[in-house]
């Protein structure tokens, strides 16, 4: 098997991988969401954290993360391709999510209902068009690394994962922007507050900040390609 033929099927296992526990994640959500009675989660008391739910939650998403990190480890052979990989899994996994709920329970009715996005270290909300926004520059960015030829790949800058940094930063403020307000008017983060604005402005500027791995990426291997022309031409 050539190379290119072992990337495409590497590729391919690691999305067949996410598509399967994508189905077992919103599984899971439409029982947990039947339990408490919030198959829209858009309401009073979204999850009401009854027993032990709350830490049975909580751990359950500390695992998704754990397990999805896991593939690319094994996918990669390197901490480049890993993390490649890994962002490949947690795209088409976020995606195929809210596909399933949607063929479970016809929620999200469109992707500007609002979701609770995750729990830890505190509630993130947005709308669902948010997360998937990001879930697709995650897949074209791990699959542009993982299909490339590795000899050629030009490696980013610190000032590029500087910017994709303060993108993630910036994203993860405002997915969390009311509970951080919550915790520092003094109320418990279990006394839920619904979001009614979603700021948009921000979420594009820490959008197009995450892309910058991409960009350097598309850009640097455009301009190799452009030298070895000029190389063959002469």
């Amino acid at each position: 098997m050539s190379l290119t033929s072992q990337t495409r099927a590497r590729w391919l296992i690691v999305v067949a991988f996410a598509i399967a526990m994508a189905w077992l994640e919103s599984a899971s959500v439409y029982y947990l969401r039947l339990v408490v009675d919030r198959v829209e989660p858009y309401q009073a008391n979204p999850l009401p954290m009854r027993g032990v739910l709350g830490q049975v939650e909580l751990i359950r998403e500390a695992a998704t993360l754990v397990m999805l990190l896991t593939v690319g480890m094994l996918a990669g052979g390197k901490w480049r391709t890993r993390l490649a990989y890994a962002a490949i899994a947690f795209g088409v996994w976020d995606i195929f999510y809210y596909v399933f709920l949607r063929l479970m329970c016809g929620w999200p009715r469109s992707l500007f209902d609002w979701d609770i996005l995750f729990l830890l270290p505190l509630p993130w909300w947005g709308p669902v068009l948010a997360p998937v926004t990001i879930a697709l520059l995650m897949i074209l960015w791990g699959t542009s690394v993982t299909q490339s030829p590795e000899l050629t790949q030009p490696p980013a800058t610190r000032a590029v994962w500087g910017l994709t940094a303060t993108g993630i930063a910036l994203a993860l403020y405002v997915f969390m922007a009311d509970s951080i307000r919550q915790v520092q008017q003094g109320r418990s983060i279990s006394a839920w507050v619904l979001p009614t604005e979603f700021n948009w402005p921000i979420f594009i500027t820490a959008l197009l900040l995450m892309a910058a791995p991409l960009a350097s990426f598309v850009w640097r291997m455009h301009s190799r390609q452009d030298v070895s022309m000029q190389h063959v031409g002469s």
